[in-house]
Order: structure tokens, then sequence, then C-alpha cells
């Protein structure tokens, strides 16, 4: 049967202003990083991204090197969009990065303008595209001259690769400069993608305060630190599938230590007692910054973006219940 998407898609889902832009995002985007490549089942895929575009979520993030192997989560998406999105592109923000080791050779990875205008070539053929709507420098490169980066993005846009570009894991100065760069260019930059949770949150130490001063949108992925932040490792056994069960997974089992499950089990008992599961009251969290917008989960099931858009019905914390959390995270 022909897919349809649910009529009602927009009504139930958060839309918010990209910095100062004139995009809106979902608040709830879904990420391609895990659970689409080759060793991954297709339906699966499959299901969870028509279940995710029912639910409202129109934003579907990639990268050259997502898979495994790297490249293969845009075939699949590029499958799955052919399959059953391709009559709602214009409903669509589709996004992919370069940064990481693709190719061998010298001009495979970092910041060239070789690398990165001929990665997004390659990308946009495995996905079918013309053009993707964000492309992202996916990580700083230390010895390629940040002008040269952003000249690179600059014309991506210009040649019709992309609408906007954005940037990943820079640092606040980093990000400083990147934006002025790309402002005296006429291109800018739109959104930044760096890592925060509750459990790693470098980027309240100046980065959240540079894209509110710049007008750059904010979209944090591994909210729930890579699962951890979930009612999934709760009694200490690594359950088959999970992130931390896959040898090429980022999340390792010596991370899930004793003292780092006891602040999971107390976080989870508060979550609940809100009202909430423990993966709902961390994506909340994350989206309560007014520089956010819109966390970046990664599912393996249905439910998982069933219960990520379940967050939406309770965004609100009170002054007392962020000092418990502090309290909950300090213990």
């Amino acid at each position: 049967m022909d897919y349809r998407p649910d009529d009602s898609r927009y009504s139930t889902m958060q839309y918010n202003r990209c910095g100062r832009s004139g995009l809106k995002l979902p608040a709830i985007s879904l990420g391609l990083w895990h659970n689409f490549g080759d060793v991954d089942v297709f339906e699966n895929g499959r299901a969870m991204v028509r279940r995710a575009f029912d639910l409202g979520i129109t934003h579907f993030d990639l990268a050259n090197n997502y898979g495994p192997p790297p490249g293969t989560a845009e075939v699949t998406f590029g499958r799955i969009r052919q399959m059953d999105l391709a009559p709602y592109r214009d409903e669509l923000i589709l996004s992919s990065k370069a940064g990481y080791r693709m190719w061998e050779g010298p001009y495979g990875e970092w910041g060239s303008r070789k690398y990165l205008v001929a990665s997004l070539d390659q990308s946009l053929k495995r996905m079918g595209l013309d053009y993707v709507d964000i492309f992202y420098h996916h990580r700083p490169d230390p010895e390629t001259p940040l002008e040269e980066t952003m000249g690179a993005l600059d014309y991506i846009v210009r040649s019709g690769r992309a609408m906007y570009v954005g940037v990943s894991s820079y640092t606040a100065e980093q990000t400083l400069q990147a934006a002025k760069i790309l402002r005296a260019l006429g291109t800018p930059c739109l959104i930044h993608q760096p890592s925060y949770s509750l459990f790693n949150r470098w980027v309240e130490t100046g980065l959240l305060d540079v894209m509110a001063q710049e007008g750059i949108g904010c979209i944090a992925f591994s909210p729930l630190a890579q699962g951890m932040l979930t009612d999934k490792y709760l009694g200490g056994a690594i359950p088959e599938g999970s992130r931390a069960s896959k040898p090429h997974g980022f999340l390792k089992p010596a991370q899930i230590t004793a003292a780092k499950l006891a602040k999971v089990r107390r976080l989870n008992e508060f979550a609940l007692g809100r009202g909430q599961t423990l993966a709902q009251m961390a994506l909340a969290w994350v989206l309560r910054h007014p520089a956010m917008t819109t966390v970046l989960i990664g599912a393996s099931r249905v439910a998982q973006i069933e219960d990520a858009v379940g967050t939406l019905k309770n965004l609100a914390f009170t002054p007392g219940e962020l000092q418990t959390i502090e309290a909950l995270l300090a213990d």
C-alpha cells in the first residue's frame, strides 16, 4: 500500500524559529547516525522515518559517514525518500555533513574546499537529491584556514547544493569567528550542532551565549547521552541491540559505571514524579534553554520516537525542579 502521511501531522508538533532566520524546525528532529546502515534492517528504518513524519518531524539529519559502512545511511534514506516521501520534499528539512574521513588520500576528510564540495556531491548522489536544506562542517579542522572552510560553505549555498549552512562541535570562539566570516560573505551561519545533555554540559561555558548573540540556532545531538538517559540501562545489564552492545557504537560498557547508573536511577524517579519518562525529562531539560531550537534524537524502534514526541506535553520546569536536578547530578 502506498504511504500517505497522517493528515494531523502538524497539529501537535512544536516548531521553533532557528536563530534569526526565517526557518522553523520541529522541536524533535530525527538523526540517522545509528540504525540506518547496511548492517541494520531496512524496513525498521523505513517504519521509523514514516512514523516520525506522521508525528510532525520534518527534519532528518544525516552525514556522509553515517552507517555503517560510511555512506550507507544516506543510501538507506534515499531509498525511503523515493519510496515514501518523494511527494513531500518541500515539507522536509534534510541535512548532511562532512568532516570525518570518507575516502583514502589527503582529500578525504577535514575541512578543505576540495573535500567539502566533493563530499556533498557524493551525498546528494547517494540520497537522490538536487540539494540539501542544511549542510554542516562536521568538526573543526586544526590545519585548514577557517576562511577556506567557510568560503566553501558559502560556495555550496551559492551553487545551489544547499539552502543553509552550519557547523558542528565548534568551540565558542571558533563559532564566533565562523559566524563573522560567513556574515561578511553574505551566507549567515544558520545553526550549530553540539553535543549537549544532562551529563555533557560543555556548551554552557560560552557557546550557548555566542549562539544567542549571533542569532544562530542550536540543535543538540546526543541529548540522551547515547541512551544512558533512558530506562534502557536501569537494570545494570547491557540490552541486546543497544548502542553499548554494538562494536561500532560510541557508548562503551565501561562508561556505564555504578556511580553513573545511580544518578540515572535517581533522575528516573524524579522524572516519573513529573509524569514523564526519563528520556522525556532529559529532552525537556535540553529544550528549556532559550537558545535551543531542537533536539536530535536517535531511535532503534518506532516506540522511542513516539516517546520522544510525548516530551512536548510537559516542557516546563519550576526553579525548584531545576535545583533538584542539579542536586541529583551532584550527589
